[in-house]
This record gives C-alpha cells, structure tokens and sequence, in this order.
C-alpha cells in the first residue's frame, strides 16, 4: 500500500499552495480528504493528478462549477468518459474568450478615440465640472 501523502506534500508535487487545496475541498472540487488517527488529511498519489487537472483547466479559465462535475467523475473513470465532456467545455470556453476578444477590440477603439479627443480638446475656463467624458457615456 502506497504511503499517503499531507497536504504540503500534495501541494508540492501539484504546484499549488496547500490552501487552494483546503478551497477546492470546500467547494466539491476534490473530495473531502480521510483523515489520520491525529486528524491529518490524507491524499493518494491519484490526488496529484486530479489536481494537475485541475491547475490546468482553471489556467485556461474552466469555471470551478463545471470542474466539480468533471472531477466527481475521475474516480474509476477513464479519460475516454471525461474528454467529450472536457471537449464541450473546453470549446464553450474558446468561444467566451473570442466574444471577450470582439469586446476587448471594440473597447480599444472607443479608448482610443476618446484619448484622440482629449489630446485635442481645448477646455473652456468657465467650465462647471468635466464633461469630457459626456459623449462616451451617452449623458
């Protein structure tokens, strides 16, 4: 039988810190560590990959909801079971980031108009207040 592994140690060959470890129990992404005789967590070596899993898909911004359902399925389970499932959200996230990308691009444009108009405006002394912001934002 394979030695279990703390929490540190999880951390340390996961590359997380041990805290993201405690947060993703709490929220169903791991299941809840058994515990020692002195009330230690104990992981497998099978942790290790779930949570390399884990850092990967949220690295590419996979939301946490759908990774609790994804990695409730690693037990017993193969990669062929989980991957369709992975696929369908790793495609839903590419098509988030290019609408993000539309948005960012269209976001760039205004700032830069607006930075054009105010490298060119003059400012009437008399002036109560700023205005320079009016036509942006539709007041």
């Amino acid at each position: 039988m394979e030695r279990p592994l703390t929490v540190g140690q999880l951390a340390r060959a996961a590359g997380i810190p041990a805290r993201t470890i405690r947060f993703y129990e709490q929220v169903g992404v791991l299941p809840v560590a058994e515990r020692s005789a002195s009330r230690y967590r104990q992981y497998s070596r099978r942790d290790i990959d779930r949570l390399v899993f884990v850092r990967r898909a949220r690295a590419l911004g996979l939301p946490l909801s759908q990774l609790k359902i994804l990695t409730g399925e690693f037990q017993g389970a193969k990669c062929a079971t989980i991957r369709p499932r992975l696929q369908t959200l790793v495609a839903e996230q590419w098509r988030s980031v290019r609408h993000q990308i539309v948005e960012f691009q269209a976001l760039e444009r205004e700032l830069s108009e607006l930075l054009r108009r105010l490298e060119m405006a003059t400012v009437a002394p008399d002036t109560e207040g700023c205005r320079c912001l009016d036509e942006i934002s539709g007041n």
